[in-house]
């Protein structure tokens, strides 16, 4: 995240649009250790991989009982996509936390480029529904016919999909980048995945994932995505 300050402190005079993806959770989550129990009754520990196999045979099961018909969907429908296995995370991105806040030196670079561009940076809060996980800034992995905010954002699409070069950064490659710059290429228009940049350097795999990124970016590589870091990408009016 430094280096990315860095290179829009470089670089801003040439941007015309920044866009903030916020990963956004409340504690109660079902990525997130407090809403599950294992056989015993116990906690349910980080980075734990839960399947609607394991939740059936009462391996691990919501603390809620009531939710448990809803689970089981959920999980149900994001094995059939075949993109993740549930996941456990620790507590991340809470409302109202730090974790929740944008890097200092980013963030100062951004109030810095609002300044000199008289513009403001457009913020996208993602993650919000508690009961699917929303890795990506464009759509929830699994929606929830009941809650808009889990469908294609067809508006951030349609901004996006006006950039003449569309710069991506942030964490994590593993994850909320690779799935966010997946649907980017999945429902922008053909031939736009020429415009993506990749800004390598200022992104990194979640710790223990790193062939996750790998994979990541040589799917994108092969379907026409550009590949750049911060020091030798330079923009131009």
């Amino acid at each position: 995240m430094q280096r990315l300050a860095r290179w829009l402190r470089q670089q801003g005079a040439h941007i015309d649009a920044i866009t903030v993806t916020l990963d956004s959770h409340q504690r109660f989550d079902i990525g997130h250790p407090g809403f599950w129990i294992d056989a015993d009754g116990g906690e349910v520990l980080p980075f734990t991989n839960i399947t609607a196999a394991q939740v059936r045979a009462a391996r691990y099961l919501p603390r809620e009982a009531g939710s448990l018909p809803r689970v089981l969907g959920y999980l149900d429908a994001l094995e059939r996509l075949g993109r993740y296995t549930h996941m456990v995370w620790p507590v991340h991105c809470e409302l109202g936390s730090w974790g929740h806040g944008i890097h200092a030196d980013l963030l100062a670079a951004c109030g810095a480029w609002q300044l000199e561009r008289q513009r403001a940076v457009r913020h996208v809060l993602k993650g919000m529904n508690p009961f699917t996980e929303h890795y990506s800034a464009l759509k929830a992995e699994v929606e929830d016919a009941a809650d808009p905010s889990t469908a294609l954002d067809t508006a951030l699409l349609e901004q996006l999909a006006q950039a003449e070069l569309l710069v991506v950064a942030g964490e994590a490659s593993s994850h909320c980048v690779r799935a966010s710059v997946e649907h980017l290429v999945e429902h922008l228009p053909a031939g736009h995945a020429r415009r993506l940049v990749l800004l390598t350097d200022c992104m990194g795999p979640v710790a223990g994932f790193e062939s996750a990124e790998q994979a990541f970016f040589g799917d994108m590589l092969a379907r026409g995505v550009q590949f750049a870091t911060s020091g030798a990408l330079k923009l131009a009016d």
